[in-house]
């Protein structure tokens, strides 16, 4: 505990360098040299377009563009430059949750630059970051280049749609486009929890609350359960995390709320089964009539670099809530979703190799590259044949 506290006093006491009207601006950076170095960094990202930066000892400072990771020209970073490069970004709250848990996620603004997501955490016993650049307009789903036919799902009054799909795919920009369609279509009360908040949305047709975990809140499951005692109609969750997040979302979804979501599976399908293997096996039945009843849609996306080397194009998979599919969920027939989403076009599912064949006839991705991105080799053999 003695190490813990020196260290933690070590952080609170560079924090405390700043100039007194530096502390009041969260996230700001408290001293001229990090803020100058930086800032410099973050007009380099967003000048080649980057989408993240990433910050380790004993190497140069990275960005991945159009998914590559491009070198910064300079010298390898130390961990001491690593430390004075992020250290000043945090507040003592955030501070004390790096060193209980070993790392911590935030937002940050810089003004001319935009909004940031950093990740901070440990490795080899240094400070190590990631920062990702948040784009400050909000997304809409032509931007992005998902079927426009998705916009349908904003509009529904109950029910759960969940975005699935690796890190940086594209998930929380999907997710602010359907708000955004909210925000434009309806008055609507709108909650969010997200961590941290992404994208900033400015209230429209409907109100919009954004809570951040860590700064509004301390997390998902206990905000979940407020909210539900706060008049929303569409409730964001950024991450369903846990038993109890998830079994209160489905709660939400079933008694008159829009629900939208996201997890950290590849396809659809998982997704279903990630819910279910959440809960004991003594609760399956009651969990699987749940889902059936509360789930409106699932969409698994990846991004999928372009035949031009910097363009990426979203590959999803869609499925669509069919009395059909809610039955095999219902049955517990999973291994059968499969074969509905292949024949539901007309009810606006298809699978990722039915979205990749799309992207290669479109000229948009070459035949490699889809089979690189595909789940099922024979499927999109198939199709392309």
């Amino acid at each position: 505990m003695g190490e813990y506290d020196s260290e933690l006093s070590k952080i609170v006491a560079e924090l405390n360098r700043a100039a007194p009207s530096q502390k009041s601006a969260p996230g700001a950076l408290r001293t001229p040299q990090s803020t100058a170095s930086l800032d410099k960094v973050l007009q380099q990202a967003a000048g080649r377009n980057a989408s993240d930066i990433l910050l380790v000892a004993g190497a140069p400072v990275m960005l991945r563009v159009t998914g590559n990771l491009a070198t910064v020209p300079g010298a390898p970073l130390d961990s001491e430059d690593v430390r004075s490069l992020v250290l000043p970004l945090l507040e003592t709250h955030q501070a004390e949750e790096l060193h209980r848990n070993k790392t911590v996620d935030f937002g940050f603004y810089r003004e001319n630059l935009g909004r940031f997501r950093v990740n901070i955490h440990h490795q080899r016993g240094t400070l190590a970051a990631c920062i990702r650049l948040l784009p400050s307009k909000i997304p809409t789903l032509e931007s992005l280049h998902l079927p426009a036919h998705l916009a349908k799902l904003a509009d529904k009054r109950q029910g759960m749609v969940l975005l699935t799909g690796p890190t940086g795919c594209g998930k929380s920009s999907t997710l602010a486009a359907l708000i955004d369609i909210v925000n434009t279509r309806r008055a609507a009360h709108v909650v969010t929890i997200e961590d941290p908040v992404e994208y900033q949305h400015t209230n429209r047709s409907a109100v919009i609350e954004q809570i951040e975990v860590g700064r509004d809140t301390p997390d998902f499951a206990v905000t979940l359960r407020s909210i539900m005692r706060q008049s929303p109609d569409v409730i964001l969750v950024g991450e369903m995390r846990d038993a109890e997040t998830m079994a209160t979302a489905l709660t939400a979804a079933e008694t008159g709320h829009l629900v939208l979501s996201t997890l950290h599976t590849n396809d659809t399908i998982q997704s279903v089964s990630r819910i279910l293997d959440t809960f004991p096996s003594s609760n399956q039945p009651q969990i699987r009539q749940q889902v059936s009843l509360a789930l409106l849609a699932v969409i698994a996306q990846q991004l999928v670099p372009g035949v031009d080397g910097i363009t990426r194009w979203p590959a999803v998979e869609i499925m669509i809530a069919t009395d059909a599919v809610r039955a095999l969920i219902r049955k517990g027939d999973d291994h059968q979703l499969r074969s509905s989403l292949s024949v539901g076009k007309a009810d606006g599912m298809m699978t990722m190799e039915q979205s990749l064949v799309e992207l290669v006839r479109a000229g948009r991705i070459d035949r490699e590259t889809a089979f690189a991105h595909c789940f099922r080799t024979d499927d999109l053999q198939r199709y392309l044949s």
